[in-house]
């Protein structure tokens, strides 16, 4: 197993529910540690043209209340900032996206260790959390926090990103971040039958036969 899948061992992830005013929302949380000060892990999570490097180019008025957008992605309100432990925003995309946010939260544990989640809660139609369950966003969220997590160790991002998702190696990470998601699905209650069908189709949906 190479470096690079071996940091879906090093991710731990959860599957909920929650009422939100829109009605009741899915939740994905990812947790991982990094050796890095708090305030690197914030500056990581902030900065644009750090975001840049490790996730997508970033545009906007970036400050509370202000307006993002992430190039080809997602784009919002900063709802919250209170640096160097809270980011929370609103996550929309396409037409009519609905209830959708993402919130970043970041625990120092000593002078160069940092605790990092995220958590992503959204109303998701039925007919597509039937048929991928956690896994549509998740497998995203889980390629986020490895660019992150290169960023911060100095490897910095695959010199051609595009060619590196097509590689042995980008597809051994989705399927087994694919695998993870069905896992944290079926332990938060979902029957083994329906975790390990949704499980199936993301990884398609990812992982295309050739």
């Amino acid at each position: 197993m190479s470096e690079i899948v071996d940091q879906i061992n090093h991710v731990h992830r959860e599957v909920g529910t929650r009422e939100v005013p829109d009605g009741e929302a899915r939740t994905v949380l990812l947790r991982r540690t990094y050796d890095a000060a708090i305030e690197d892990v914030w500056d990581a999570c902030t900065d644009p043209e750090r975001i840049s490097r490790w996730f997508l180019p970033v545009s906007g008025d970036l400050k509370l209340g202000g307006h993002y957008q992430l190039q080809g992605n997602a784009g919002g309100e900063i709802l919250r900032c209170e640096p160097p432990r809270l980011l929370a925003v609103s996550w929309l995309f396409g037409e009519n996206p609905g209830f959708s946010e993402v919130e970043v939260r970041l625990t120092a544990e000593g002078e160069e260790r940092t605790v990092f989640e995220l958590e992503h809660v959204a109303v998701v139609p039925p007919e597509m959390w039937d048929q991928f369950g956690p896994g549509a966003v998740g497998v995203g969220w889980d390629g986020a926090l490895l660019g992150l997590t290169l960023h911060l160790t100095g490897e910095g991002a695959p010199a051609d990103p595009e060619a590196w998702q097509a590689s042995d190696e980008a597809r051994e990470f989705m399927t087994r971040s694919s695998e993870r998601w069905g896992a944290a699905y079926e332990a938060s209650g979902a029957p083994a039958e329906v975790a390990a069908a949704t499980m199936r189709a993301t990884t398609e949906f990812y992982v295309p036969a050739r």
